[in-house]
């Protein structure tokens, strides 16, 4: 069975991915799972400078779903390139280094530094954090998007992935943007702006009032997103959201992804990433394909409606 995936200049070994900020920086798993076996690990994203992030609390369990209101918190990319990405490296899968800027110019400082670092893999550039002021400014209009993904793809020659935000009324101009610029993969979804309140103290739940929501609850608007991207920008999509099981996979699969990330789950059952990546060969070989790539994109239209099935229809008033 072919489990290689191809993400324009990227080769990955298998489509499960790890997100971003949901898998630390390897250290916190590497006794729990089998992360030489990943697809490729996206660690907790990077800025230039270190961050405090946010006040706390800064997570809230929601039905169906995870607050999050870290506002990035990281000790920088010095830190970042003398401690944690040897490490990262050494675990074996490709690395993939997400990145956050609060302008242009620093997400081009970011990735003219990466560029000369050993063992990167690629960057993903996280232009749609809801957690941070300006955060999701790079990837709510197709012109901003475009111009941060142009200016770092001048500085390396490292594969890009814009991870974009559900945050808008039209996502697919925004895709867009991001391929002419230069863009060699997109990352559908970043987490859903929300909000928790306790209404007895009449307080919001995290200190930061608004978070991102992760978790099962959105992947029915990630699944969307990749299907409206695909159907027009053509360049490989990573799909992420609520994605927990086989199933979640290959769902993803089917409307366009070529590859998956798995994010929440991770923090309830660190070793979903590899069980799901062992029932992988099952689930293609029940579709009748040998390789990952023969699903991508193959959703089917709804069957015509006819007189024999019509009594299976709920009633709508």
């Amino acid at each position: 069975m072919q489990l290689e995936v191809q993400l324009g200049r990227l080769r990955l070994p298998n489509p499960i991915l790890v997100a971003s900020g949901t898998f630390g920086y390897g250290r916190e798993m590497a006794g729990v799972v089998e992360v030489n076996r990943l697809g490729g690990i996206v660690p907790k994203t990077i800025t230039l400078h270190a961050r405090k992030g946010n006040r706390p609390p800064r997570t809230c369990e929601t039905p169906g779903g995870l607050l999050n209101s870290i506002g990035l918190d990281n000790d920088g990319l010095e830190v970042f390139l003398a401690r944690d990405l040897p490490y990262l490296v050494s675990l074996g899968p490709p690395i993939i280094v997400s990145i956050a800027g609060k302008n242009p110019e620093e997400f081009e400082e970011l990735a003219a530094q990466l560029d000369k670092a050993p063992g990167v893999a690629g960057l993903e550039l996280n232009l749609s954090c809801p957690n941070v002021a300006g955060g999701i400014d790079f990837s709510t209009e197709p012109a901003r998007c475009h111009q941060v993904v142009a200016g770092v793809r001048k500085v390396t020659h490292l594969p890009l992935l814009a991870k974009l935000t559900p945050n808008v009324t039209n996502l697919v101009p925004i895709a867009q943007a991001a391929a002419d610029a230069g863009a060699d993969g997109l990352t559908l979804i970043n987490t859903c702006l929300g909000m928790a309140v306790d209404w007895r103290r009449r307080q919001p739940r995290l200190g930061n009032i608004l978070g991102g929501l992760s978790g099962p609850a959105i992947k029915p608007i990630a699944l969307r997103a990749v299907y409206q991207v695909a159907q027009t920008v053509k360049i490989p999509i990573v799909g992420v959201g609520g994605i927990a099981s086989i199933d979640d996979v290959m769902e993803f699969l089917v409307v366009g992804a070529s590859a998956v990330q798995i994010g929440t789950a991770n923090f309830y059952d660190p070793t979903v990433s590899v069980r799901i990546l062992d029932a992988l060969p099952t689930a293609l070989a029940e579709l009748g394909v040998r390789s990952v790539a023969e699903v991508v994109g193959t959703l089917r239209p709804p069957p015509l409606e006819s007189p024999s099935n019509q009594s299976n229809l709920c009633p709508v008033e």
